[in-house]
């Protein structure tokens, strides 16, 4: 069921401007102790205050455990996260940092790794390039972003992984082709892609139709993709029989929420299993990134922060 993160009271000790939208911060606990060892795809939950917190992919040595590194896009259309980190986030603040968990992590072994990247979807695949390169693996990583001033951390990828990366500029009119790539790939390849959705979707839409194997297949993406076209529907609230109407603009934590009860909650964006809660009638549309499909399926329990009813009663453990 929900799951709990380990958090550690951190200090900001860099923040880098990397291109207009993006910032680097690194982080040190404030115990002086290393922060817990994580692998290439590893993401962590920045807590900046009871109301805003947001999951990041990290993007540091894996090696070095003195420090964690995170890069953030501002979006002023968000939920408030990347703004304050940007204008409020500097040298010397105190934060709480999570243990990492990874839902991205790179299979064991594969005849080529395939990583595509579309803007800050780059940094899980910086720790995962170092680690593909320490394993003597064949990989590439073809990256797409809008201009030069956009390419975060190309230069220093390049510094050491050169031959390995394949670059495509909106502005220079050079596009990435998804068909060609995916079906020149030799079999047994697994493709990995982190970046907005319609190139997720593009991407998973191409190995599907050259028949790559689902576990072949490999995406992340923070930002949730509920529809924003939902229906109206009825929560009870098993516990207390309370009955909370769900509006077709809200999520089921924020209806709840708004009744004063408090749910832990630290994404919001389905990525971070804290907010799970057992289905005790009826079935979930879900739109989390953290059950796998089976567990989906299996309708057992759902992630509130995103996830919807399918039809319009649903009776959860709360």
């Amino acid at each position: 069921m929900a799951s709990h993160y380990e958090m550690f009271a951190s200090v900001v000790t860099g923040v880098e401007q990397l291109t207009p939208l993006i910032k680097r911060f690194t982080f040190k606990r404030q115990d002086g102790q290393n922060f817990p060892q994580f692998n290439g795809g590893s993401h962590i939950i920045v807590k900046m205050n009871d109301q805003l917190s947001n999951a990041y992919s990290l993007m540091s040595c894996a090696q070095d455990l003195s420090t964690y590194q995170v890069c953030v896009r501002k979006d002023v259309e968000g939920k408030g996260g990347s703004v304050y980190m940007h204008e409020q986030c500097n040298e010397g603040c105190e934060i709480l940092i999570s243990e990492p968990k990874n839902l991205f992590p790179l299979a064991e072994n594969g005849a080529k790794h395939i990583l595509i990247a579309g803007g800050i979807g780059i940094t899980p695949f910086v720790p995962q390039m170092d680690e593909l390169a320490a394993r003597g693996a064949d990989y590439e990583l073809h990256y797409a972003y809008r201009s030069l001033e956009h390419a975060a951390l190309l230069q220093e990828l390049k510094q050491k992984h050169a031959e390995h990366i394949f670059s495509y500029v909106d502005s220079d009119g050079k596009c990435l082709d998804l068909d060609q790539l995916i079906s020149a790939q030799p079999k047994g390849t697994h493709v990995y892609v982190c970046g907005p959705k319609p190139m997720i979707d593009a991407v998973i839409d191409r190995c599907n139709f050259h028949r790559y194997r689902d576990e072949y297949i490999h995406w992340e993406q923070f930002a949730s993709t509920v529809p924003e076209d939902g229906e109206a529907f009825t929560v009870v609230l098993a516990k207390s029989n309370q009955q909370v109407e769900v509006q077709c603009n809200q999520t089921i934590l924020q209806a709840i929420e708004a009744l004063n009860i408090d749910v832990e909650c630290l994404c919001r964006e389905g990525v971070c299993g804290t907010c799970e809660t057992a289905i005790l009638e009826g079935e979930a549309e879900h739109f989390d990134q953290y059950l796998s499909d089976d567990e989906k399926a299996s309708q057992q329990s759902m992630m509130i922060c995103v996830s919807r009813a399918k039809g319009k009663r649903l009776v959860l453990d709360l």
